[in-house]
């Protein structure tokens, strides 16, 4: 089979970068969503994202111009049904993306390859519940999608090569790299990246050191480009606990276990950037650590 239609579900940060690569690599794109003003304010991201590009020479307007009419939006789902290519990237809850794949299944042709962009969730089990468990397949973009190079492919249990191999394709078109990963808790990059975050969580959270000095010790000290309360914020604090959340209870080993301070942001509702508080304050001209 060759994908040529593909339906993104979610109009959030993922959904709109993975609706950018797709356009410019030539797909037809159908971004769904239940929101209209998300649908709306995601049209008009990509457009200024892929300006930027051709601002920066990496893309010509012709391209910019082309790849912007390859995207639709819609709040009906039902109309992703014809797509090749179904990458869910809606919020990291497995009861919702649950319910999606139950609205969807209904209304997808025989073909159709259905994928997640979770983070961390066990793809055996969001497969499980459709009619399709061999054409079910993990793909975690990274973000930001249309600058960051990997793709985890995560296969379930049940996922046959086929559909491997053509998402493989489908990543190569992208002019990005495939990393096969096993359904196993977070997967290879969040398995990593988060009990780090979480270990600067406990740091600062242990008085060990203030949010300035553990951002910079691992800038500095790592050569990271970023430090990890500063990507915390940039992920959002509620991905982050329910990615360790995921780890906790699908490893059930006490190293995963979320930091409280990390929990008492997400219940303060300070989420990060999109929130405009989280370990920094946004607020302002130039971020100011909150602790």
């Amino acid at each position: 089979m060759k994908v040529s239609t593909v339906g993104v579900i979610g109009a959030g940060q993922m959904g709109n970068g993975i609706a950018h690569v797709m356009a410019m690599a030539g797909y037809q794109v159908q971004v769904h969503d239940i929101d209209q003003e998300a649908l709306d304010a995601s049209r008009g991201l990509i457009d200024k994202n892929m300006y930027r590009q051709v601002k920066n020479g990496k893309i010509t307007e012709d391209a910019h111009t082309a790849a912007l009419k390859r995207i639709q939006i819609t709040t009906d789902i039902i109309s992703l049904g014809q797509s090749d290519l179904i990458i869910e990237a809606a919020t990291e809850n497995e009861r919702t993306k649950q319910k999606i794949f139950d609205s969807l299944i209904p209304h997808i042709l025989d073909h159709t390859i259905l994928t997640s962009n979770t983070s961390s969730i066990s793809i055996t089990r969001l497969a499980s519940r459709t009619d399709r468990p061999e054409k079910f397949l993990g793909f975690h973009f990274m973000n930001p999608v249309p600058v960051m190079q990997l793709v985890e492919l995560i296969r379930g249990i049940a996922t046959d090569q086929e559909t491997y191999d053509i998402c493989f394709q489908v990543v190569e078109s992208l002019g990005k790299t495939a990393a096969s990963a096993e359904d196993f808790p977070a997967f290879i990059v969040n398995r990593v990246l988060m009990p780090m975050i979480n270990e600067a969580v406990y740091t600062l959270y242990e008085g060990v050191g203030s949010v300035k000095a553990i951002d910079q010790s691992m800038k500095l000290g790592a050569n990271h480009p970023m430090g990890p309360l500063e990507l915390a914020d940039f992920i959002g604090l509620d991905t982050c606990l329910a990615i360790m959340n995921v780890l906790h209870d699908g490893l059930a080993d006490t190293k995963y276990r979320p930091c409280p301070l990390l929990t008492k942001y997400v219940e303060a509702g300070w989420l990060g950037r999109k929130t405009q508080r989280g370990f920094y304050d946004y607020r302002g001209d130039v971020p100011v650590p909150t602790r």
